[in-house]
């Protein structure tokens, strides 16, 4: 086949688009492909604009860039980085690729163009990114899963190991329990038993006087014993949430004056117990706790202090809180030991000759917990103690 020949065959048989555009961009040449691709009949583009294949928001740009082209022509892939579209005859878009291809001739300078229609790579790459897409989707779901999973996992090895440790503490407060019990319930029972043998024994003598002694020292004992049994009481029903703090309004002076002549009767020898109030004297807590918090804080006091030493009881009332005071001159806590001052069954090294659960001021701070209140304290070894409750009202 001659070379001439050739050109036409390719130029009309190619399944490629090809058309021939002149340097005002009017189309002077398409081959059949290009033609059926934009959906036209055969010659009906022939000396159109270029720009009737580019959509109508591209075509002013188009047109730009093709006189720019025409200055310094070379043979190049059109918008390189960019997706590129042609419009067909029914106004519909379709993607495309496009190469040019400048050349010269007696006629004057022409470029041609051929044009690949990529649809299909188009749909293939939107697959793709669909399939990459729900792949992405599925892995981040199947992530969360996960993590779900180790935090659930972490949560019951959280829960495995508060529960064991709460086992351990349940063990270790038994075994604290059993030692305390052992040595706090036999003094007093001991000493029961011994004194009711000599209340007999005197009895029959007629020694009255030593028989009301030994009769105390039964009263005391029991008294001893029912503290013990109060303070586990206490314990128990604080662990199982039995306890509720219910609030009313009362007379805090009265009230504080009353707890005093209850517990009067336990205090030693010379011991004096002075009370002063300053502010309102009607406030809103839960008397009940606030009762065994101020009971249980002046027995000690009284416990810890020597006779004829003073304790004195501070209450002062304003507009934005409330604080008591019970203030001793005892032996103290010592320095090293106040770290654990309301750990359970805890007792301080120099109280150890003094009877006592260990337990009484966990429960303060338990309730005082409950009423939204705090405690503080200051002390100093042989010098005595204060303990100071706050409430915001």
């Amino acid at each position: 086949m001659e070379g001439e020949e050739v050109i036409k065959a390719l130029f009309l048989f190619a399944t490629e688009g090809i058309l021939i555009v002149n340097e005002m961009g009017g189309i002077v040449r398409i081959n059949r492909s290009a033609e059926k691709l934009f959906g036209y009949e055969k010659g009906e583009l022939i000396g159109k604009k270029v720009e009737t294949l580019v959509p109508h928001h591209f075509a002013k740009k188009h047109q730009e860039d093709r006189e720019q082209f025409n200055q310094h022509p070379h043979a190049r892939s059109m918008g390189q980085g960019m997706e590129l579209f042609g419009i067909k005859k029914n106004g519909s878009m379709i993607p495309v690729e496009i190469s040019l291809s400048p050349y010269a001739s007696p006629e004057g300078r022409f470029v041609v163009a051929f044009i690949v229609d990529i649809t299909r790579q188009k749909q293939v790459e939107e697959k793709l990114k669909n399939y990459s897409a729900e792949l992405e989707r599925q892995v981040k779901n199947r992530t969360l899963i996960l993590e779900e999973a180790i935090i659930e996992l972490e949560k019951t090895k959280k829960d495995l190991n508060d529960s064991l440790a709460k086992e351990k503490e349940l063990s270790e407060l038994k075994s604290r329990f059993v030692s305390m019990a052992s040595h706090e319930f036999r003094t007093p029972l001991a000493t029961i038993l011994s004194s009711l043998s000599l209340v007999k024994k005197y009895g029959e003598k007629n020694e009255i006087q030593k028989q009301d002694a030994h009769i105390a020292k039964i009263k005391s004992s029991i008294a001893n014993l029912t503290d013990i049994l109060n303070d586990f009481l206490s314990v128990s029903k604080l662990e199982e949430g039995k306890v509720e703090n219910t609030t009313e309004k009362f007379n805090l002076r009265i009230f504080i004056n009353e707890i005093v002549s209850e517990i009067q009767p336990i205090t030693k020898e010379g011991q004096k117990i002075v009370c002063s109030h300053s502010g309102s004297e009607f406030v809103v807590l839960g008397k009940p706790l606030l009762k065994n918090v101020l009971f249980n804080l002046i027995s000690n006091a009284i416990k810890f202090s020597p006779e004829g030493k003073s304790i004195e009881i501070n209450s002062e009332a304003t507009d934005s809180d409330l604080k008591i005071s019970v203030i001793d001159r005892g032996i103290g806590i010592p320095k090293l030991d106040q770290r654990h001052l309301f750990e359970r069954f805890f007792r301080g090294h120099n109280a150890t000759h003094i009877q006592g659960t260990g337990l009484g001021l966990n429960i303060v701070s338990k309730y005082m917990e409950l009423m939204d209140g705090t405690i503080k304290y200051t002390s100093q070894e042989n010098q005595g103690t204060t303990f100071t409750l706050l409430f915001p009202q």
